[in-house]
């Protein structure tokens, strides 16, 4: 692993990308891991677009900004391919993973030229399938790992599980769809 990787998220608020980005902080942190998981703040509402950042790294993280360069993108919308320069700055050494179902010329369209990889997901489908409502955050943290290598994906699976037996205390019939849509989500992350 390089010694820093920064990520950026795009969603829409309400979709969890905020609460992805902190999640996996937590999960590369308990790797051993210095971390950063924050949010970028502003008028935020229900379905507006939102950006969520990670610093992962080896070494103690010293920059305190904002994510202008980054590894990797996670697109949690497919809308904001057309409101948003999603690919602004992105590394073309890097990946940009989005969620979505269109094709890949239809991508290729909206990514401005960028020339790195590019990783989809049907979140929506995973989601579906594995929780019956639609949360796509699980599915596209597991997605983000797959694609990063920031962690072998055995630690990360039993990380989420006793995260999410923490978070979902009250609430336990949720774990066990949780943790099928990060495992179905391993397995449907594709390079296109």
């Amino acid at each position: 692993m390089n010694n820093l990787i920064e990520i950026r998220w795009h969603g829409r608020g309400g979709q969890g990308a905020k609460t992805a980005s902190l999640l996996l902080a937590d999960a590369a942190f308990n790797t051993g891991k210095y971390i950063q998981g924050f949010p970028e703040y502003g008028p935020e509402r229900m379905g507006a677009p939102i950006t969520a950042y990670n610093r992962i790294s080896d070494k103690p993280i010293t920059i305190h900004t904002n994510i202008y360069e980054p590894d990797y993108v996670v697109v949690v919308d497919d809308t904001l391919l057309e409101c948003v320069d999603v690919t602004s700055g992105l590394k073309e050494t890097g990946a940009i993973v989005i969620n979505t179902t269109k094709d890949a010329e239809y991508l290729k369209q909206h990514l401005k030229g960028y020339k790195g990889e590019v990783y989809t997901i049907d979140a929506k489908k995973v989601s579906m399938e594995t929780l019956g409502k639609y949360f796509p955050n699980t599915p596209m943290l597991a997605a983000i790992v797959k694609v990063s290598n920031i962690m072998e994906e055995k630690d990360f699976i039993a990380d989420m599980e006793g995260s999410f037996k923490h978070k979902f205390a009250k609430k336990p019939e949720v774990i066990e769809g949780n943790m099928k849509a990060i495992e179905l989500a391993l397995k449907e992350v594709k390079k296109i």
